[in-house]
């Protein structure tokens, strides 16, 4: 009974190859990509034909200082792995920040001052694989630089060298002036970030709009002069009234990226998912979303689920790959009736 069972399904295998193409004769890009954990090569030397525009140039701090001078906005945004990376590479983002929101919005922390330098240096990694011609800059994290310059230093040339980073970016004004300066005196090219600085949350009494008296404005201004003293090569304003980030800018000789900053400053940086629309616990009032992934990303999901538990998924005809002839296939059955019992 078990051999006769086995002959139907010979029968019916065989019937069903008839409606398939077999390899040799499907195109030769089906099979560029096999499994879903080898990610298809990226455009480059190797793979010119991945890149559908002209190859553009690797993106310095002097592209970035070029552009700030010719007055063409800077444009920055978030990446914590590597497809992410990729893609906001091949949109041609100036910038690709690895910033310390991804505690929040990708490791599901409740701040980003439980982020260590660890978990920075291991998406700096993925983030740098994915980034080819994009500026590459890193956060660093709470706690890990505050202390002194000497801590700042050993943190802050770790993860430039291990998380492969060009430069990075740190939070705070005057008070942060002399470890700014020791680093880039040390070489690390450092962005530094004013106004809401998210990993002082707790003293400034959670996430509030900076500089809203000419009082407070004036201390914002105080610390992007002392930076650029110390030496950054630009610096994040963010979550401050728009003539305020537009009078600073207009003060200094270094470029300034805006987040919640009004349309004035020399470039604008968002988080990916919040633009995305994929991070759906917060959305600041500045960010405009351009897409709402999430949503989608749940339907294709529930599509998946129902296909799977109806059958539906995966088709015979479409999903699944032949043996290499009906001589195979009709002996791997016989092998196969051998151990019915």
């Amino acid at each position: 009974m078990a051999t006769a069972a086995l002959v139907r399904r010979v029968n019916l295998l065989s019937s069903t190859r008839q409606k398939v193409k077999t390899p040799s004769t499907l195109p030769s890009t089906v099979f560029a990509r096999l499994y879903s954990v080898h990610p298809g090569e990226p455009p480059g030397p190797s793979n010119p034909s991945a890149s559908q525009h002209t190859e553009r140039k690797k993106v310095t701090i002097q592209t970035i200082h070029s552009r700030y001078r010719k007055k063409i906005p800077i444009t920055m945004l978030t990446a914590y792995d590597y497809p992410t990376a990729q893609t906001a590479d091949r949109a041609e983002t100036d910038i690709i920040l690895v910033g310390d929101s991804l505690a929040m919005v990708a490791l599901g922390y409740s701040s980003t001052a439980k982020l260590t330098v660890d978990e920075m240096i291991h998406h700096c990694k993925a983030v740098s694989r994915g980034c080819d011609k994009a500026f590459k800059l890193a956060d660093m994290t709470t706690g890990s630089y505050q202390i002194s310059p000497e801590q700042a230093l050993t943190n802050g040339f770790r993860i430039i060298t291990e998380g492969s980073m060009e430069a990075l970016k740190l939070e705070g004004g005057e008070e942060i002036a002399e470890t700014v300066h020791r680093m880039t005196q040390a070489g690390i090219p450092i962005m530094g970030h004013i106004g809401l600085t998210p990993q002082h949350e707790n003293a400034l009494g959670g996430f509030r709009v900076q500089g809203k008296s000419a009082k407070k404005a004036e201390k914002i201004l105080k610390d992007a002069l002392a930076l650029q003293e110390a030496g950054c090569f630009g610096i994040v304003i963010e979550c401050v009234p728009s003539p305020v980030a537009e009078t600073i800018t207009s003060l200094l000789r270094i470029p300034t990226i805006g987040i919640g900053a009004g349309p004035h400053t020399s470039g604008q940086v968002l988080v990916g998912q919040d633009m995305l629309g994929i991070f759906d616990r917060f959305v600041p009032k500045f960010c405009k979303q351009y897409a709402h992934l999430g949503n989608n990303i749940i339907g294709a999901y529930r599509e998946y689920n129902r296909e799977v538990r109806e059958s539906i998924f995966p088709d015979a005809n479409q999903h699944t790959y032949p043996m290499s002839s009906e001589k195979e296939l009709e002996e791997w059955l016989s092998i196969a009736a051998k151990y019915q019992k």
